[in-house]
């Protein structure tokens, strides 16, 4: 093998090792500014897409260790997508790209959480929330309760005390303090 080609293959199976997610797709017959447009989204996410020979990410596939599956995936042109961090929005730009290819790019698999995927499960991933769209739904779900009782106490505030309120306000003064009954005239008392 050449010094070019031993370079290139270290450098495929160090950025396959190092990355959190190993995304493989088929670009035969996609154009130079349809490829461009995924880059720059790719760089967006700290990920990185390199077009790989299937000869050398069948030596990647051995060195990661990965699964016989991998095999079916190393036919036609071959790209890998790596990087760090939320695969989610990766797929999702993927999977965007192979929209926007009308039907020249496919996904034919992933390495993501120490397993091979294949398409149908990257195509699950990329409608899964991110993280941060998670966090923000939990916050609001969380937040909502003590929002709708603010905003009863601050109805209720503007309305003033509701009538079944204000008689219940007038029992609770004491009451008025009563006169001693006049005593009746004293009878005189019986003659026997």
């Amino acid at each position: 093998m050449r010094v070019e080609k031993i370079a290139i293959l270290e450098e495929v199976v160090a950025r396959v090792k190092d990355s959190d997610y190993c995304f493989i797709i088929d670009h035969g017959g996609v154009t130079v500014a349809q490829f461009a447009k995924l880059r720059k989204a790719l760089r967006a996410l700290d990920s990185r897409l390199l077009v790989v020979k299937n000869t050398f990410l069948a030596k990647v596939a051995k060195e990661k260790g990965w699964s016989e599956e991998v095999n079916a995936m190393l036919k036609g042109n071959s790209a890998v997508v790596t990087g760090h961090g939320e695969p989610t929005a990766v797929a999702k730009a993927i999977m965007e790209f192979v929209k926007d290819s009308n039907g020249k790019a496919s996904v034919k698999g992933a390495d993501y959480d120490s397993k091979i995927v294949d398409a149908a499960m990257v195509e699950a991933l990329s409608k899964v929330p991110g993280k941060n769209e998670l966090r923000a739904t939990l916050l609001m779900l969380l937040k909502e309760p003590a929002t709708r009782l603010a905003r009863v106490l601050s109805e209720k505030a503007k309305k003033g005390p509701s009538s079944a309120e204000a008689t219940e306000g007038k029992g609770d003064a004491a009451p008025a303090e009563e006169k001693p009954a006049e005593a009746a005239p004293a009878e005189p008392p019986a003659q026997a």
